[in-house]
């Protein structure tokens, strides 16, 4: 690839003076995916966020984080079909104290994410077009969920 073939702006350079956490708790209705883009962008907007990072934190081992498309809701879908293909409830699991999807959540909370950063600029994440953030709840009853939302940079 030849150098013509890449751009990229100016640096921003932003004196970071603030540290901002707040925890959010979502109740899930079982297994599936719920985003959670608006909520992190309404504490960008709650604190006057300019320029810094936003991290989301799950506080459990048996659900998780993601950045997925949110314009074909068959992508999510798909996903949770991928992730029941890999850690299928009938595999013959030792650990099954909470049931039958306990093991199989903690292998799918191992393979995607607990924890996700962006980017913020001008007070917005810097989120591709069709990309939002999804807590996904791998345990097929409801569940209470807390997300540890953090913004580091400058307001």
């Amino acid at each position: 690839m030849s150098a013509r073939a890449m751009s990229r702006t100016a640096p921003v350079v932003v004196a970071i003076d603030t540290v901002v956490t707040s925890v959010l708790t979502v109740h899930t209705s079982g297994r599936g995916f719920t985003d959670l883009t608006r909520e992190v962008e309404a504490l960008l907007r709650e604190i006057g966020a300019r320029d810094g990072a936003v991290t989301a934190f799950i506080r459990h081992t048996s659900a998780s984080l993601t950045i997925q498309e949110n314009a074909d809701p068959t992508v999510l879908r798909d996903l949770a079909t991928a992730l029941a293909r890999l850690a299928p409830e009938d595999a013959g699991w030792l650990h099954d104290t909470e049931g039958p999807d306990d093991m199989p959540a903690h292998i799918k909370t191992m393979l995607s994410s607990i924890s996700l950063q962006v980017p913020v600029h001008g007070g917005r994440m810097m989120l591709g077009t069709w990309q939002a953030i999804y807590l996904i709840e791998h345990r097929a009853r409801p569940h209470r969920r807390e997300v540890v939302l953090q913004f580091i940079g400058a307001v």
